[in-house]
């Protein structure tokens, strides 16, 4: 263990707690507060909106208990990447990593500081995307833009200063953010017992039906059944699976996590069960102070409903059910320290992947060096370069689907490489085996392919995008091969 810490560089300071409150963190963003409404707009039923979130909780969980097999036979910083270059060699882990820096990690850190931004603009209006303060013509720069960037560089700094501090921030906003979602949920569901909608929203929980937005900005209803639901409810799923993203993250930082042939399979399985069930009782929630059916031009939170929440922030339309015209700036607060806590948690896991690409030599060089504080600041301030161009790239819709599609990718890639490394190295340790072995790890591969060609049919655009950027990597890989297998 020593022996392996030294020639990593980096030290085992971070324990079972600290590895699952990174997963827990890393998961719980904005996601949640948001993304039930255009999911209950494309398949329209509590029941399929329900088992959309049922459905992400449980792939997650099987994927990370996938994930804890490898992760016990190769506890190193890097986590996935190294996965993926074991399994199935260089080119493909060169893939992952340069998909992980240009759309997953990096969108993902960019997706989450528009959250943020977004909701600051509660308390302070001027931060808005409408409010435009530099306009070049191939890109406009708002003060939401400035103040994603903003969050980005702060945590960048403040994570270049050692685990110790990124650690901290993490374990602090967590539990603010698992305490303060504890509350709502309780609350919710407290006071949605003495109102009709559990009564209403699941009476005709199966129906089937989606909300379609014209060219004008009209909105019209159609019926949807077998073919078209299947569409439906594969395109609706990124939605919470993007919530639930970024569980893999503990992984990255593996080189850094004490005792991690126990602590990283533990703190996949904990992390990822914890906040599966906080998203399902969080819907429960909704749905006992919210119809979940509403009207597009409807006049209040009522009216409304889930289907068009003020900004799709479901989150805030239900406690405004509990706390009155309090609840904008309620949860306005909440969202800003779970994006603030999730941002860290990404920030402080992604450039690992970057320092352990450096070390294979399929990085910039000096991305494989530590400061004096033990961390890799070169990689970590490579990526938050990169992150920040992204806040500038589009919309927090386009983000999540570039993001969601390559994970999903490489998550199948991943899992396909328990069998080949089953195969390869049948004699290698493994402190720990994924339970149902082969079935689970096949099943999830199935449900994630099948989910990928929904979105290649009805997301077809920004699939294709990701795609393109995946299929970049490699001319550069080819150009710096030469200089890797020399390294």
């Amino acid at each position: 263990m020593e022996q392996e810490t030294k020639q990593e560089g980096l030290t085992r300071t971070l324990g079972l707690k600290d590895a699952t409150m990174m997963v827990a963190g890393s998961m719980i963003g904005s996601g949640i507060f948001i993304v039930s409404a255009d999911m209950s707009r494309n398949v329209g039923g509590t029941g399929w909106l329900m088992l959309l979130w049922l459905i992400s909780g449980v792939i997650t969980v099987m994927a990370a208990l996938s994930y804890g097999e490898l992760a016990g036979m190769m506890p190193k910083a890097g986590g996935q990447f190294v996965y993926i270059q074991r399994a199935w060699g260089n080119l493909t882990g060169f893939l992952y990593g340069w998909s992980v820096f240009t759309v997953i990690q990096s969108g993902v850190i960019a997706a989450v500081a528009v959250g943020f931004a977004k909701f600051s603009g509660v308390f302070l209006p001027w931060i808005n995307v409408q409010n435009v303060l530099l306009d070049l013509g191939f890109v406009k720069i708002s003060s939401a833009n400035i103040v994603a960037i903003a969050l980005i560089v702060f945590l960048t700094w403040i994570n270049s200063r050692g685990v110790k501090e990124g650690k901290t921030i993490q374990m602090v906003f967590t539990s603010a953010k698992l305490l303060a979602l504890l509350f709502i949920i309780v609350s919710g569901i407290y006071v949605g017992l003495n109102k009709d909608y559990f009564a209403q929203n699941f009476s005709n929980m199966w129906e089937s039906s989606q909300w379609l937005q014209n060219a004008d900005k009209t909105w019209s209803l159609q019926s949807i059944s077998g073919m078209g639901l299947i569409l439906a409810l594969g395109t609706a799923i990124i939605g919470s699976l993007f919530s639930s993203d970024a569980w893999n993250n503990v992984t990255f930082i593996a080189g850094e996590i004490k005792d991690p042939h126990h602590n990283i399979p533990r703190s996949l399985l904990f992390g990822t069960a914890i906040v599966t069930v906080i998203y399902m009782l969080a819907n429960i929630a909704y749905l006992g102070l919210l119809p979940v059916h509403g009207d597009p031009n409807g006049a209040g939170v009522i009216q409304q409903g889930i289907q068009f929440a003020t900004n799709d922030r479901v989150g805030t339309a239900a406690a405004s059910q509990i706390f009155g015209e309090g609840a904008l700036f309620l949860m306005a607060a909440l969202i800003m320290v779970s994006t603030f806590g999730c941002n860290n948690g990404l920030i402080l896991s992604g450039a690992r992947v970057y320092y352990a690409m450096a070390k294979e030599g399929l990085f910039f060089k000096k991305a494989g060096t530590l400061n004096k504080n033990n961390v890799p600041e070169f990689a970590l301030w490579t990526q938050a370069a990169w992150a920040s161009i992204l806040c500038l790239s589009g919309t927090y819709g386009d983000l999540l689907d570039y993001c969601t599609f390559a994970s999903l990718l490489f998550y199948i890639v991943t899992i396909g490489g328990l069998f080949m490394l089953r195969k390869k190295e049948p004699d290698t340790a493994r402190p720990y085996k994924v339970i149902a072995y082969p079935i689970l790890p096949i099943l999830y591969i199935l449900i994630a392919t099948a989910i990928c060609a929904i979105l290649l049919v009805t997301k077809t655009q920004n699939t294709v995008s990701g795609l393109v950027i995946v299929a970049l990597g490699l001319p550069i890989y080819y150009f710096i091969k030469p200089k890797a297998e020399g390294k």
